[in-house]
């Protein structure tokens, strides 16, 4: 039974584990891998070499399996296992059936919950997994789905391993390049969130290296490594909910004022573009007037930062900025700018 609850993970070990070109693994070295990975999130659960071995002729296996090419080689006086293309994964493989009854099952138990919020996020989740292997193994399958999707964004593969270290209080070493920058940087981190802007995930927390809090890495290109360090992990007592509700994006720095504090923010939308606001509001927490004559004004509280001009500039001559006034002349900068373009 305890082989079973973590089958799939232990799969996802092993792939990782072949496709290490530079330093593969002995089958011992695999073993020691796979229980040190498992004991990470299931304490107390190993697995003996039979099931290791059982697992390395699913890999293998053209019908029942991955159809892996997996070779074993002899290097230095070791042999090791891995993939004869690097490149391969099991990813790039069908669901096995096993697999695809988890997808299914996952996918009834939402059944009983569909009129849950809570799960709303899991079930859209699973149903666009589900339209990306039907395209995947169906052939001629006609698209059903056609979603928002960063093609080129690659930081999703930092989410998970992100996400556990903020779970396990881990002190990481960041290698960080900007885009501007030169060289790269490194510095000591603390990480406390993962908050997701504009179809990319940020991770906030102490950079310990500069004595700041509440710094932001994005999950791009950007964030070249990070490492699990030891050290005393800093713990965190920010109210993020509040932190977050009081800006529109990531950045909370002021283009208005020296300390980033909210600002009370008036828009006035044209009448057809209103109720698109109202859909989809560019801060969570706002609120209309009741006087008359203001039917078409919103207001609510922000730090005044680059996302909120953003936002602002999205809706183009439909919205006019009446307060603040240092609000209003920023955007009106922007405007003139784009007249020097295309006046």
């Amino acid at each position: 039974m305890p082989n079973r609850k973590h089958t799939h993970f232990r799969y996802t070990i092993l792939d990782a584990c072949f496709r290490r070109k530079n330093t593969p693994y002995t089958f011992s070295e695999l073993l020691e891998e796979v229980n040190e990975r498992l004991a990470e999130v299931y304490p107390d659960s190993q697995i003996s070499e039979r099931t290791l071995r059982q697992d390395l002729r699913l890999f293998r296996d053209p019908e029942n399996g991955f159809d892996a090419d997996l070779q074993t080689k002899n290097i230095g006086g070791r042999t090791v296992y891995l993939y004869k293309d690097p490149d391969f994964s099991i990813a790039q493989r069908k669901l096995l059936p096993a697999e695809q009854y988890l997808i299914e099952a996952a996918q009834q138990l939402l059944d009983r919950f569909e009129n849950h919020p809570k799960y709303d996020k899991l079930a859209e989740a699973l149903v666009l997994f589900q339209e990306e292997e039907s395209a995947a193994t169906i052939p001629d399958y006609r698209h059903i789905l056609f979603y928002d999707k960063n093609e080129a964004y690659e930081g999703l593969s930092l989410l998970k391993p992100l996400f556990l270290a903020i779970r396990k209080k881990q002190v990481l070493k960041i290698t960080f390049q900007g885009f501007r920058d030169e060289t790269a940087r490194e510095f000591i981190f603390h990480p406390y969130v993962l908050k997701q802007y504009n179809q990319r995930w940020f991770v906030f927390g102490y950079n310990a290296t500069r004595g700041q809090d509440h710094w932001s890495i994005p999950l791009d290109d950007r964030l070249q490594n990070f490492e699990v360090i030891p050290g005393s992990y800093r713990e965190d007592s920010t109210d993020w909910n509040s932190f977050f509700n009081e800006l529109v994006g990531v950045r909370r720095f002021s283009l208005t004022r020296e300390d980033p504090v909210p600002e009370t923010v008036v828009l006035r939308f044209a009448p057809h573009r209103l109720p698109y606001f109202k859909t989809k509001p560019i801060h969570p927490f706002w609120d209309e007037f009741m006087e008359a004559g203001r039917e078409h004004d919103v207001f609510f509280e922000t730090v005044i930062n680059p996302e909120l001009i953003q936002q602002i500039l999205s809706y183009g001559k439909d919205v006019e900025v009446l307060e603040p006034e240092a609000l209003r002349e920023l955007v009106k900068k922007e405007a003139e700018s784009l007249w020097d373009i295309y006046g």
